[in-house]
């Protein structure tokens, strides 16, 4: 397990419109240190999550720093090389280019202690999750988030993962409406593929090595998309 902040001086940013062109950045940045297409992409990879901090405006989103976790421990070894320089990309066809070269990498230990058994979080990327139908869940009071997270969990870690996931009572009260539209790519005839996703503190309960695995698989879905990424309340956003 390994996550790692990369993330640019003062007053710097990288600017996007979709959300994949950071994701291909980053997957330029694993296959730098030799890590095969398989193992970060499509159904068989490794799981892998990433969240960019920072604002939007309007379409265009600014980054400052690039969250990137595994619980994997091949993809692990790879992180614990991977540079700011690795990580680029640029997309002739609508001029996006992205580049951290400039930023300062930083280990980020997980927060979880021997024996501790709750930990707060709040959401650095939004939580997805599809409904039957395959629609997005734009509300967390109707999703079973037990089922769904432990369900994820325990697949990738090959045993049961059992943990309670409560969102914030009071912050759902005051945000009923508190999903919000990340646009994932450009699709064609002008079309934008999208993703619903949820946004609001959570209380995570369990064993410490479940809270642990979550900490660095991140919740629910597409979160190799930059979906699900999760932060400790006592550490802040921080630049």
């Amino acid at each position: 397990m390994r996550r790692c902040r990369f993330t640019l001086p003062p007053g710097r940013w990288v600017e996007y419109e979709y959300l994949d062109i950071l994701h291909d950045a980053l997957v330029t940045a694993w296959t730098a240190q030799g890590v095969p297409s398989a193992a970060i992409c499509g159904e068989t990879s490794e799981p892998w999550n990433f969240a960019p901090l920072g604002y939007h405006k309007g379409k265009t989103g600014r980054a400052h720093t690039l969250v990137v976790s595994t619980p994997s421990t091949g993809l692990a070894e790879a992180l614990g090389r991977m540079q700011p320089e690795d990580i680029r990309y640029a997309r002739a066809a609508t001029g996006e280019w992205v580049n951290f070269a400039e930023a300062t990498r930083q280990e980020e230990t997980d927060p979880v202690l021997p024996g501790q058994t709750v930990l707060s979080v709040f959401l650095l990327s939004p939580l997805a999750i599809r409904q039957p139908d395959r629609r997005w869940h734009a509300r967390l009071g109707e999703v079973d988030l037990d089922a769904v997270v432990n369900r994820r969990l325990s697949r990738l870690a090959g045993r049961p993962v059992n943990l309670k996931i409560a969102p914030d009572s009071l912050y759902l009260r005051a945000n009923p409406r508190h999903s919000v539209r990340v646009s994932l790519k450009a699709g064609a005839a002008g079309r934008t593929g999208f993703v619903i996703g949820m946004q609001a503190p959570l209380i995570l309960s369990g064993a410490d090595e479940d809270l642990r695995l979550a900490w660095h698989a991140g919740l629910g879905e597409k979160t190799r998309n930059g979906f699900g990424c999760i932060g400790a309340f006592e550490r802040g956003l921080g630049r």
